[in-house]
């Protein structure tokens, strides 16, 4: 049965700075792919992003591998390869669903007075129940170079979708991780795979519902599967950390937690939903007599700067300062959460107790960085009736406090060394277009304010990952033929 026709309408329903904290160690060394040019490099930028603010006449020294080998400021070109426009550090994209891109506005109608997070999750099961791996791949391909031409270079897969249609393992259980994978390498996108164990459908182990099969695991069954994933990874994908995520405090059990995290390294990312909707805070507090976050930090010792809190909407002031005490980081997808109604994150709040954010496009109803960092401030904005209220004392420039954050935090979040423009990083790099009026002769300091929130994504012109250009004048070079395939599954989901 289709997911969606014109008639099924009704049936589907639906201030302060923050510090640059480094990666942690992920124990996987990312490898270059094939399509490299295995050798030392020079770039030139007229100014570049650095932890430190804006330096002019940048040459950059890219080792084979696409690690920043040095920074010279204030140099001649002296043959080096001519970047040709402001340079940035590449944005992190910290949570990523990318096979919910396929629904993107279909569940945009209102015929429900009651539409909420619950009645869009129901029309997301259908989609799943319908797509076959070859699909899934088309979804992650053409999202990930969408992704790239948006400006985002790293992606944090959170991969809950595991089985086949029917609930039943596939011959090899990682088969759809791989997926993603396979995606990531051939567009040229750096990925941390973040396999899901996802075992119930509510708070205190409650058995999953017919909806869900495809995601259900226990934990034996997962770790096998994250453990063919991890092999494929450091076999054949460049680019890759291999994480955990754990889908939500519904999902999963407390033993279920620690079963999981006992078997695994102690330094990969972890990932968990946490207190997105106001009834999952209610359900929590009717099963344990705690607010999710306030569980999850009582009863899970580890929390800790390998931690990416995604959501963490409804919380509370104490809730907030515990999360910055144990310097995790939250994931912050405000299109998303404005789309499907979840709430509005204290940011002003929370940057007040120094803690670290980053962005993720989640659902993908829209792949774009800047949108993203917007409605984060914008947010903040309405709530406040104010403005400019997630700069700092360190950068008061709103667009840069916003962007410099949430680049370093989403790579230190899924365990990737980008985020920033320095020696030993990899080579992450958007070449913004200066040629555009509001950023022609624009000053250092209001640079990235003119770009966010003045011109948007259309600033973006080139894109580099590991010293490798892989966007040219905002183009990808298989972007028509991922495009093509997408639309294939399209008409095939929900157009039929």
């Amino acid at each position: 049965m289709p997911l969606r026709k014109a008639t099924h309408l009704r049936a589907l329903g639906t201030g302060g700075s923050i510090p640059c904290r480094p990666a942690p160690a992920n124990g996987y060394i990312p490898r270059m792919s094939s399509r490299n040019q295995a050798r030392t490099q020079r770039l030139h930028a007229p100014r570049v992003l650095l932890p430190g603010g804006w330096a002019h006449d940048v040459v950059l020294t890219v080792d084979a591998a696409g690690t920043i080998e040095r920074i010279e400021t204030g140099a001649a070109p002296n043959g080096a390869q001519p970047l040709g426009g402001p340079t940035v550090p590449g944005m992190v994209n910290a949570h990523s669903h990318a096979f919910q891109r396929l629904i993107a506005g279909f569940t945009d109608t209102a015929e429900n007075p009651d539409d909420s997070f619950w009645t869009w999750r129901e029309a997301m099961y259908r989609a799943v129940l319908r797509l076959d791996a070859d699909q899934f791949e088309a979804a992650f391909r053409h999202v990930y170079i969408e992704m790239l031409r948006a400006g985002y270079t790293s992606v944090g897969e959170f991969h809950y979708v595991h089985h086949q249609p029917d609930g039943t393992p596939y011959a090899r259980r990682a088969e759809l991780a791989e997926r993603s994978l396979g995606a990531a390498a051939d567009t040229g996108i750096a990925l941390s795979l973040l396999p899901v164990l996802y075992a119930h459908s509510g708070f205190g182990g409650q058995a999953p519902n017919d909806g869900q099969r495809r995601f259900i695991n226990d934990v034996d069954g997962f770790l096998r599967l994250r453990a063919e994933a991890e092999e494929s990874a450091r076999a054949n994908h460049p680019l890759t950390v291999t994480g955990v995520a754990l889908h939500s405090l519904r999902a999963v059990t407390g033993e279920e937690i620690e079963a999981t995290l006992s078997a695994l390294p102690d330094s990969i990312p972890v990932h968990i939903h946490v207190a997105e909707q106001q009834r999952e805070v209610d359900d929590c507090l009717a099963w344990s007599g705690q607010r999710p976050v306030e569980w999850l930090l009582e009863h899970v010792p580890g929390v800790d700067p390998r931690w990416c809190l995604i959501h963490a909407t409804h919380v509370t002031e104490d809730e907030l300062a515990g999360i910055a005490q144990r310097d995790a980081v939250v994931g912050l997808c405000p299109v998303t959460e404005a789309n499907l109604g979840d709430g509005h994150f204290p940011a002003e709040r929370y940057l007040a107790h120094g803690g670290a954010f980053a962005i993720g496009s989640d659902s993908h109803v829209s792949v774009n960085a800047v949108e993203e960092l917007r409605w984060l401030e914008y947010g903040q904005r309405l709530v406040a009736q104010k403005r400019n209220r997630l700069g700092g004392p360190e950068r008061p420039a709103v667009g840069e406090n916003l962007y410099v954050t949430a680049a370093a935090e989403g790579a230190r979040a899924i365990g990737q060394p980008a985020g920033r423009i320095e020696a030993g990083r990899r080579a992450d790099l958007l070449v913004l277009d200066d040629s555009d009026p509001l950023l022609t002769g624009c000053p250092d300091t209001q640079l990235l304010n003119r770009w966010l929130f003045g011109i948007g994504d259309r600033a973006i012109r080139d894109v580099w990952v590991g010293g490798r250009r892989v966007v040219e004048s905002g183009h990808h070079p298989d972007e028509e033929a991922a495009a093509e395939a997408f639309r294939q599954v399209c008409r095939a989901l929900v157009y039929d």
